[in-house]
């Protein structure tokens, strides 16, 4: 069983490559309240849902000093594809050996239609501007986790 995280536990530092061919590394957000959210698969109908629903609420959580940054084990030209097709205005980063996932307890076993398989736990991680986890969510949904984050940050 993934080790999961729990408030109060240093985030996980990753250096990461992004859709658009850069690196983001998490250092670099420093100073910056951090929502990092793992999700399966991109231009997938829940994973689709859940980056426009981040995307449309980019600007309050922006607002609110929140940077957003989603992750996936999808290569870097995918996410690339992903953002194209779907407007997203947020860094989406390749976990491709899914160390990081691993890191923040958001690969391992979980229940798909009745079976277990191994894979991404769509999962939320709210870091503060010090590296610390604020929040760590696992097994959320794809449809309507945005709204209900925003309500857990007093965003509405």
């Amino acid at each position: 069983m993934t080790e999961r995280l729990s408030p109060g536990d240093a985030a996980p530092e990753f250096t990461l490559p992004t859709d658009n061919g850069d690196q983001l590394t998490l250092k670099d957000l420093r100073g910056r309240k951090v929502i990092l959210y793992a999700y399966p698969a991109a231009m997938t109908p829940g994973c689709t849902t859940q980056a426009c629903d981040f995307r449309d609420s980019l600007g309050s959580l922006q607002a609110a000093g929140f940077e957003v940054v989603g992750i996936s084990p999808d290569a870097p030209a995918k996410l690339a594809k992903f953002r194209e097709r779907d407007a997203i205005t947020f860094p989406l980063v390749s976990d491709q050996d899914k160390s990081v996932l691993t890191a923040y307890g958001a690969w391992g076993e979980k229940t798909m239609y009745g079976k277990t398989v191994t894979g991404v736990i769509r999962s939320t991680f709210v870091i503060d501007e010090n590296g610390t986890i604020e929040r760590a969510m696992y097994n959320v949904k794809a449809t309507g986790h945005v709204a209900k984050l925003r309500r857990d940050l007093a965003l509405d």
